[in-house]
């Protein structure tokens, strides 16, 4: 049986139709791209014209660039915009035509999918629709010889593909990569505002920010949040720009941003970003110190690496002498990190009920640790025998709540007791609940940590 090839419908109008051109244009924008250190598991990345989202989408293609070799399958879901579709649509080709020459399907995923409900396979909807295509040449020149898997998402629920990226999530050999723009012919302003809401909101996976007048793919997006709840990955804007500062004027501008999601587990600020964080924290409690514990106005000169705007919660634990001198924190995402941290060190150092006001004369013998929390995940307790059982020591961070009580122990905590019983015995203490007591109401939540301190980052 001969190969059968999906045409290049958009080249000559998106992107350069030449492979020189085309080469030039992509290979600039992978050079020009400086992404902080991430390895992603998934990324989001524009699909307008290369010449208005090109730069954007090359931040993203250059962190998965840097796993070039060991991606093999790249599984790629834009949203469709020619043909009306519920569902999804897989095209029956074999590969698709580039400038660059072809970049194969992987057939034995094509085929897989092909007759499940919810999923079509016609060559029609994909005719001159350009969401996923425009990616193309940015894979082949990011990752070689990769097999792609090209999916239209039309109206389809959450749960629906969510479902569908769970069957193709695969190991480090996948690549998940979801086609969108963001807000669409607003003026300049209007449109900066819309985005820059969008992105928080995509950093602290709340799928309802994502709709159709702020994300054409949104119902893509909305699947690979819900995985990222449930794989604790964590999100951080590469690059959000629009049109007016690309291409064009600001009169009426289209949105575009690049998205890293990576296992929380694994994520860790480079060494650079966790000194301003540690400096930050430091200078934040010595100018309140001074100033009888007034929070100190936040002088930020120029532009923060995009790490430390990124929507993160954080717990900021002082310690003098090895002993807790406060501790206190966020549980879930609502501002940049470094707003957290500051906010946190000011509670940790003066707003701690446990402790007196911190005083000038201590701040030099403070110890500074940061905790960067993942989005805390349910997990069933129906009983406390259960949750001991359930829960992986030196890595789980627990919250359990009942009611109005409420307590959090986090990873650093297993140090100084190991023991998983003696673990939630204590943490049930610190939130009331009597030795036997384990209500039916109470709900449990586990998270992990990135956690650094002033001692490390010195090396």
């Amino acid at each position: 049986m001969s190969e059968t090839l999906q045409a290049a419908g958009v080249a000559g109008m998106f992107y350069p139709a030449d492979a020189g051109a085309l080469a030039r244009g992509v290979d600039a924008s992978l050079a020009k791209a400086a992404p902080p250190p991430l390895a992603p598991k998934a990324v989001i990345a524009p699909h307008a014209g290369h010449v208005y989202s090109g730069d954007i989408a090359g931040a993203a293609y250059k962190l998965l660039q840097q796993r070039k070799g060991e991606i093999k399958r790249v599984v790629l879901l834009g949203p469709n915009h020619r043909v009306p579709l519920r569902g999804v649509a897989l095209s029956p080709a074999d590969a698709w035509a580039t400038p660059f020459g072809p970049l194969p399907v992987n057939t034995q995923t094509r085929d897989g999918l092909g007759g499940q409900p919810g999923v079509v396979v016609s060559p029609q909807p994909f005719v001159n629709e350009h969401s996923l295509e425009v990616h193309l040449p940015f894979i082949h020149r990011a990752l070689g010889e990769v097999e792609i898997v090209p999916i239209l998402v039309g109206e389809a629920p959450t749960e629906f593909v969510s479902s569908l990226l769970e069957a193709l999530w695969g190991g480090p050999e996948t690549a998940i990569i979801i086609s969108s723009d963001l807000s669409h012919f607003h003026d300049y302003d209007t449109c900066r505002t819309k985005d820059e809401e969008t992105s928080c909101g995509i950093e602290r996976l709340q799928p309802a920010i994502c709709v159709g007048d702020r994300a054409c793919g949104f119902y893509s997006v909305r699947g690979l949040i819900d995985q990222a709840q449930r794989r604790d990955l964590r999100v951080t804007a590469l690059d959000v720009r629009n049109s007016g500062d690309t291409y064009g004027k600001r009169d009426r501008v289209v949105g575009y941003g690049s998205f890293a999601f990576e296992y929380a587990y694994r994520a860790q600020l480079d060494i650079g970003a966790r000194r301003s964080l540690i400096e930050l924290a430091r200078e934040v409690v010595r100018n309140a110190a001074i100033n009888g514990g007034k929070i100190p106005h936040l002088n930020v000169n120029g532009t923060l690496p995009r790490p430390l705007l990124a929507q993160r919660a954080t717990f900021v634990t002082l310690t003098i002498g090895g002993q807790l001198r406060g501790c206190r924190g966020s549980l879930i995402p609502h501002r940049p990190l470094f707003l957290d941290v500051a906010e946190n060190a000011m509670r940790s150092a003066f707003g701690d009920p446990r402790f007196p006001p911190l005083k000038l004369e201590e701040w030099e013998r403070l110890d500074f640790d940061i905790s960067i929390l993942s989005t805390p995940r349910r997990i069933a307790c129906p009983s406390q025998a259960e949750l001991v059982r359930s829960l992986r020591p030196d890595i789980d961070g627990l919250i359990i709540r009942a009611g109005e009580r409420q307590a959090l122990l986090l990873p650093s905590v297993w140090k100084h007791i190991p023991d998983p019983a003696e673990f939630v015995r204590q943490l049930k203490l610190k939130s009331g609940f009597q030795e036997g007591e384990w209500p039916q109401s109470m709900e449990a939540y586990r998270f992990v940590t990135e956690s650094f301190g002033a001692a490390e980052t010195r090396h």
